[in-house]
C-alpha cells in the first residue's frame, strides 16, 4: 500500500456516479423487470471506462471502477450469492425517525427517483454461498484491462467490498439459527472476493459502516456495550476472511451512513476505534469533513494506530453539493497530518462514496468531479507545508 511520500496521496471512497441508462437497467433489475444482460453488460464496460479518466482528471492518485458494475455497496451480493430473496423495507436511522418533518422532507424527495436503494432489502431463506467465482473475477480482469489501457504505468487501485456484518445486520435472517452461523457464512463467501480482488494486484477495500451506523439503527435502543460486542464479533470475522492477505493490501472503511441527517445519535469514534483497530489491515478510512465528525481526527493525537498503518482521511462532503475550497481541504488534511505526528502515514480522500446505491447520491455529477478536483489541489497545497 503506497504511503504519501513527499507529498499527499489521493483517493476516495469508493462509489461514483452512474450513467442514468445504468441506474435504469440495475433499479429494473431490483425490481424484477426484465433486462438484458448483453445490454447491461456493455452498459457496465463503457462506465467504467468513462469513470476511470474522470478520476485521473481530477488528481486522484489510487483509483477505483466506481463500483459501476454493482446496483449498491453491499447489496450487490444478492446477484453473487445463493440465498437472498424477497424485497422490503429496513427501519430508519434512529436519528431520522426522532425528526418527523425531515423525514417527510426525505421521503418526498426520493419519491419519484429512478434509484437502488440500500435500505429496501431482501432476506436470507436459504444457505448463502458464493455463486460463481466468476463474478468478482470479471469485474476485476474488466477493470485491470481497462486501468492497463487507459493509464498503463499507474501503480495502485482499489476495488471495495462488503463488510459480512453490514449485511448481517441489513437483512433479515430467517435460515441460520443463530447471529454467529449467519456471520460465518457471509464471511466464507465474501473470502472469495477479497481474495480475487486482492489477486488481481487491487487494494482491497472493506465497506463496514456497521462498525458505527448500526449504533443507531439496530442498536439504537440498546447498550453501546451491546454494540461493541457486535463490533468485535463482526470484526473477528473479517480477520478469519482475510487469513490469506496481507494486512498491507487492505484498507477498511467505516462511516456512521453516507446521508444528509441529523446524525445527532452517531456513537462518538472513541467509543468505537479501540474495536474496530483489532481489524488485521493496513489502513483504516474515516470521514473528518462532516460536520458531525470533523473533530475526531484529534483522537490520533493519542497514538492508536499501529506503526505500519496509515489513516486515509475523509476531507470531502460526500453530501453536499458545496465545493471545498482548497485551502479548506489543505487545512484538514494538516490537522489529521499533525495529529498523527507523520504525513507520510496520511492519505486525503473523501468521507463516503458519492452514489452508494445506484442512483441515490445526493451531489450533482459534474460537482463530484469538482470536489475531486479541490481534493487534489488541497493536497498540493498541504504538501507542500508539511513536505518541506
Amino acid at each position: 500500500m503506497r504511503r504519501s511520500e513527499g507529498r499527499i496521496l489521493t483517493t476516495h471512497a469508493g462509489s461514483l456516479p452512474r450513467p442514468p441508462a445504468l441506474v435504469s437497467m440495475f433499479a429494473d433489475r431490483v425490481q424484477g423487470r426484465a433486462v438484458d444482460a448483453g445490454a447491461m453488460a456493455a452498459a457496465i464496460e463503457d462506465a467504467t471506462a468513462w469513470v476511470l479518466p474522470k478520476q485521473l482528471a481530477a488528481g486522484i492518485d489510487i483509483p477505483n471502477n466506481g463500483e459501476q458494475p454493482r446496483d449498491a455497496f453491499f447489496l450487490y451480493v444478492r446477484h453473487r450469492m445463493s440465498g437472498f430473496a424477497g424485497l422490503g423495507s429496513r427501519q430508519p436511522p434512529g436519528d431520522v425517525a426522532r425528526y418527523p418533518g425531515f423525514q417527510a422532507m426525505r421521503q418526498q424527495l426520493q419519491a419519484n427517483q429512478t434509484a437502488v436503494t440500500n435500505f429496501d432489502v431482501p432476506k436470507v431463506v436459504d444457505e448463502v454461498r458464493y455463486l460463481d467465482p466468476a463474478f468478482v473475477e470479471t469485474e476485476c480482469g474488466d477493470f485491470r484491462r481497462i486501468l492497463g489501457s487507459v493509464a498503463p504505468d499507474h501503480e495502485e487501485a482499489f476495488i471495495t467490498a462488503p463488510s459480512p456484518g453490514i449485511i448481517a445486520a441489513a437483512v433479515p435472517n430467517e435460515y441460520y439459527d443463530s447471529e454467529a452461523r449467519y456471520l460465518d457464512a457471509l464471511a466464507a463467501a465474501l473470502q472469495i472476493e477479497y481474495e480475487a480482488i486482492v489477486a488481481h494486484g487491487f487494494i482491497l477495500q472493506l465497506d463496514c459502516p456497521d462498525l458505527a451506523l448500526e449504533r443507531h439503527i439496530t442498536y439504537t435502543n440498546r447498550p453501546v456495550s451491546e454494540f461493541i460486542a457486535f463490533v468485535e464479533r463482526v470484526i473477528g470475522a473479517i480477520n478469519r476472511s482475510l487469513v490469506n492477505i496481507p494486512r498491507d493490501k487492505v484498507r477498511l472503511h467505516v462511516c456512521w451512513g453516507n446521508y444528509e441527517g441529523p446524525h445527532d445519535l452517531d456513537v462518538p469514534l472513541a467509543d468505537i476505534l479501540p474495536a474496530i483497530l483489532q481489524a488485521d489491515v493496513g489502513a483504516i478510512v474515516l470521514p473528518f469533513a462532516n460536520p458531525r465528525h470533523a473533530h475526531e481526527y484529534k483522537i490520533f493525537e493519542n497514538g492508536p494506530l499501529a506503526d505500519d498503518q496509515l489513516l486515509v482521511a475523509g476531507v470531502i462532503d460526500t453530501t453536499t453539493n458545496y465545493v471545498e475550497h482548497p485551502e479548506v481541504v489543505a487545512d484538514r488534511i494538516e490537522r489529521v497530518a499533525q495529529a498523527l505526528g507523520d504525513p507520510a502515514r496520511v492519505l486525503a480522500g473523501t468521507d463516503c462514496g458519492f452514489d452508494t446505491s445506484a442512483g441515490m447520491g445526493k451531489v450533482a455529477e459534474d460537482v463530484v468531479w469538482a470536489k475531486l478536483a479541490a481534493l487534489s489541489e488541497g493536497a498540493k497545497l498541504a504538501s507542500e507545508r508539511l513536505f518541506k
